[in-house]
């Protein structure tokens, strides 16, 4: 019987901590990640005349007479606004407005590198849900759409359905929808390796926040059973004992909801009861490591799959779950295998969007995403390929094309077009974005980055 290959930990630990040392070199040296710049020819002074003062007159009473012109005279079709509060970062909890300004420059940075649309970070010092719902519809005049980000539970629940009911532009939480799209896609693929239909499978959701909370509603949308499911939160396995979530029901309104639906057979306890014979385990829980424990994932069933998407760092590190016996393991971060991350989804999803110009983005257009990031994989699927990469920049017009086509089809979607129409323009958008950053490169209007 063959060896199995030795793991050298401290290689792995220093490949693993070695982005958060490059990122305190970087972010100073650039200072920031995303800034403005000119879309129009600016000839010599006399084009001010035409882009400001007082020809820009015309456009305004254009649109005032006719407000969709808004869409084809100014830049609102393709800006979305990246809102945050800053109480729910990454793994690092409520740091405040300010230190999570870099997150949310970061998710510009992806909206235009990946999707070519405009993105504004924006950060509102406040908690209150309600200020925020009213800042959000103040400010859509000069949205295309919405990245609601990083706001804590059970608040973002109802920031979410509220935007959604009242906006009249897409607005979308990543955390939930994006974390869960992509989960979704991973599951597909995952389930396609192990031979197992999705119907049949026991998943522990461990993690009961935003993210989880998503995920789950698209995977029972998609054909999961609720109850063989389980959901485990920092008290515990949810269900119906769970008395202490009864009581705060109307608060915790999601959470409730799934103590009535999941956990059939009634377990109770933490993550290990919550683990114990289930094929599939969806971690989107603190930081770990060691918030999985190896001999948990050793109680699995067979061909156990495990998702440990926590940031910045895993619930238990990949290698770890791998000599646990786990078959498939996938991360939220690039620079392990499988990197189940909403940077895949959320580019091209609200790319597909507004080039419809969709009044929101629906559970169907998420799926219609989901299913197009599964298929790209095509014929590299295997255990360690079980979605594209970002690299893979084609996936992107994909989703976008996918998308687009389900919000015609919905009635949710102001213009019409092909399938092969909005796949050549999200193509043209994407590879116009990714070759104005090299040219910049090249000509050293970006910088060269100092050596890390």
């Amino acid at each position: 019987m063959s060896e199995k290959p030795q793991v050298d930990v401290e290689a792995l630990l220093a490949k693993a901590k070695k982005p958060s040392a490059d990122a305190m070199t970087l972010h100073p040296f650039y200072r920031g990640k995303v800034e403005t710049n000119l879309k129009c020819a600016v000839r010599d002074f006399n084009d001010f005349a035409i882009w400001y003062t007082p020809g820009v007159a015309a456009p305004c009473r254009a649109i005032h007479e006719n407000p969709e012109l808004v869409y084809e005279y100014t830049n609102k079709w393709n800006t979305v606004a990246v809102v945050s509060d800053g109480t729910r970062v990454l793994g690092l909890g409520d740091i405040g407005p300010k230190a999570g300004l870099p997150v949310m420059e970061g998710k510009a940075l992806l909206y235009k590198f990946l999707g070519g649309v405009d993105g504004v970070p924006i950060m509102l010092d406040t908690k209150d849900p309600d200020d925020i719902i009213k800042t959000v519809l103040m400010l859509q005049p000069g949205l295309g759409g919405v990245n609601l980000e990083d706001l804590s539970q059970p608040k973002c629940f109802r920031i979410l359905d509220t935007l959604r009911e009242k906006a009249e532009i897409p607005v979308w939480h990543d955390d939930q929808q994006g974390t869960a799209t992509v989960t979704l896609a991973a599951l597909i693929n995952a389930l396609k390796i192990v031979g197992k239909p999705m119907n049949e499978v026991k998943i522990a959701f461990i993690g009961s926040g935003a993210s989880n909370v998503a995920c789950s509603r698209l995977i029972f949308g998609w054909g999961g059973d609720p109850a063989k499911c389980t959901m485990v939160d920092s008290k515990g396995i949810l269900g119906m004992h769970r008395t202490d979530l009864e009581m705060r029901k109307a608060e915790f309104v999601d959470k409730w909801k799934l103590c009535q639906i999941t956990n059939k057979e009634k377990r109770e306890g933490g993550i290990a009861e919550a683990m114990k014979g289930v094929d599939v385990v969806v971690g989107l829980a603190k930081p770990g490591p060691d918030v999985i424990k190896k001999e948990w994932i050793e109680s699995m069933a067979d061909d156990p799959i495990v998702f440990v998407c926590a940031n910045p760092v895993p619930e238990i590190w990949p290698w770890e779950a791998k000599e646990a016996g786990a078959r498939i393991v996938a991360t939220g971060r690039s620079d392990f295998a499988n990197q189940v991350n909403n940077s895949l989804g959320f580019p091209g999803i609200f790319r597909g969007a507004l080039d419809v110009r969709a009044s929101t983005i629906t559970d169907e257009m998420c799926f219609a995403a989901a299913e197009a990031l599964a298929d790209h994989v095509g014929d590299a699927l295997d255990e360690e390929h079980i979605l594209p990469t970002m690299d893979d920049w084609e996936v992107f017009p994909r989703e976008a094309a996918a998308v687009g086509m389900k919000a015609q089809e919905q009635g949710v979607a102001r213009l019409t077009l092909s399938y092969d129409e909005l796949l050549d323009h999200a193509r043209k958008m994407i590879k116009t974005s990714r070759d104005q950053t090299q040219m910049m490169m090249r000509e050293g209007f970006i910088p060269e980055a100092p050596e890390t």
